[in-house]
């Protein structure tokens, strides 16, 4: 059996266009680039040789043996350890919604499906949900309509977007909007569904699912009481 994660990549926006090619010669073929600036002190920054620039975030999927080859490279290659290149970690994924975007995510990378869980004992769950830009309302309807309570929508744009057309017969914009809801795993299921059914890639919005293990949170008291 293998597993699935999320790999983020956190570099310098100069550095960008080396990690893309990088990850494309390793044929990670699906990721989001989105945008972001560094909020450490100038201390911090002096000490660890960063620049205060804005920072590029690339989001990809991969598997143990993946991600060991990626690391590797990411010193050989890209300088990772060199202070201000950048950081790279994986978050264990916990769902795909589909088989068609499980294919379109993972590539070529070899994957044998087991349990849909790896940590089993979380009480919450971060739904990311990738769509065409201007649809986060779509999506966000659907996803109240499972269930879903609220939120959080980042902008970014899609990388290996000619692949999409092999698996959904569709050609999807560049821009996107990234929904982040975090929600009781027992509503996870209800909420993807939903989205799926009324927002999916058949649709404008073009989405694509996948769950995260939520494993600590903090501020999410009203949430329990509440139970949305």
């Amino acid at each position: 059996m293998s597993n699935l994660y999320m790999m983020v990549s956190v570099t310098g926006r100069k550095y960008i266009p080396d990690f893309t090619e990088y990850y494309k010669e390793n044929n990670l073929v699906c990721g989001v680039n989105t945008f972001g600036r560094g909020t450490a002190s100038s201390e911090v920054l002096d000490y660890l040789g960063l620049e205060d620039d804005d920072k590029g975030i690339l989001f990809s999927i991969v598997t143990d043996e993946t991600w060991k080859n990626i690391k590797r490279g990411l010193s050989k290659e890209l300088n990772i350890d060199v202070p201000g290149v950048g950081i790279v970690f994986t978050v264990p994924l916990s769902s795909v919604a589909g088989r068609r975007q499980l294919e379109f995510l993972i590539g070529d990378q070899v994957f044998e499906r087991g349990d849909e869980a790896q940590l089993k004992d979380t009480k919450y769950e971060l739904i990311v949900a990738i769509a065409n830009y201007g649809y986060n309302d779509m999506v966000m309807n659907a996803a109240k309509e499972g269930g879903a309570s609220g939120g959080t929508v980042l902008h970014g744009k899609g990388i290996g977007l000619k692949q999409a057309e092999q698996f959904f017969g569709v050609s999807l914009v560049t821009e996107k909007e990234i929904i982040l809801i975090v929600t009781k795993t027992e509503q996870k299921n209800a909420i993807m569904s939903s989205v799926m059914k009324k927002a999916g890639t058949d649709s404008k919005a073009g989405t694509i699912l996948f769950s995260l293990p939520v494993t600590a949170t903090a501020g999410l008291r009203g949430f329990e009481e509440t139970g949305d």
